[in-house]
């Protein structure tokens, strides 16, 4: 079924039109390379998204975590970011070897601002640097690197609205569907929910 609406808009002028221009804070933020306000933001963040291009033109978003300061800043243009084990897709690194376009949002748990980096990724194998990025002894058996372009820092008001750090401001949960109900309708395994639920549980007591 077509959907039809009042009014598609097509042009960032029209938008503008609307929503009025950007302020000079806004608009002159943006910097082409990691400086120490960055670094410091990056160093306490566990946790980032990290969107890319595939070969069929497909965005895709992936989430990263590790300790705080997991994303090492090699120098003030270049991220190296550890790959750790998961589901073998390698969704992100194998975009990365087809379309080296990246862009990152970093942030701190607690924290409302975020921040935003885009640049160009690739998909490295170096031994001083795995080890360098290793957690609990164990090295990445990747790394992406990604060559900043851009970055900059955002405001709070999306952490404020959705009180994304606020407890008391949590939806219930009850009835928010488990990966393992996701794999048995999507994929459909023989396997049943409980089955499938006991091999995630022994899956992710496999951190590194």
């Amino acid at each position: 079924m077509e959907l039809h609406f009042e009014e598609v808009i097509t042009t960032r002028q029209r938008l503008q039109e609307l929503s009025g221009q950007p302020s000079q804070r806004a608009s002159n933020k943006i910097i082409d390379h990691v400086d120490d306000i960055c670094s410091r933001f990056i160093a306490a963040s566990p946790f980032l998204l990290v969107a890319s291009r595939g070969p069929d033109g497909r965005l895709d978003v992936s989430p990263k975590g590790d300790p705080p300061g997991f994303v090492a800043v090699l120098d003030e243009k270049t991220l190296a970011i550890p790959d750790r084990p998961g589901n073998h897709r390698f969704d992100t690194f194998a975009n990365v070897t087809e379309c080296a376009d990246v862009a990152l949002i970093f942030m701190v748990p607690g924290h409302g601002d975020t921040l935003r980096v885009a640049g160009k990724g690739r998909v490295i194998r170096d031994t001083a640097l795995q080890a360098r990025l290793a957690v609990a002894g164990k090295s990445p058996s990747f790394v992406l690197l990604v060559a900043v372009e851009e970055a900059f820092m955002h405001c709070s008001k999306c952490m404020t609205r959705s009180k994304i750090w606020d407890a008391e401001g949590w939806p219930d949960r009850s009835k928010v569907p488990s990966l393992a109900e996701a794999i048995v309708a999507h994929a459909k395994p023989p396997e049943t929910i409980a089955e499938v639920q006991a091999y995630i549980a022994r899956h992710d007591q496999k951190l590194y």
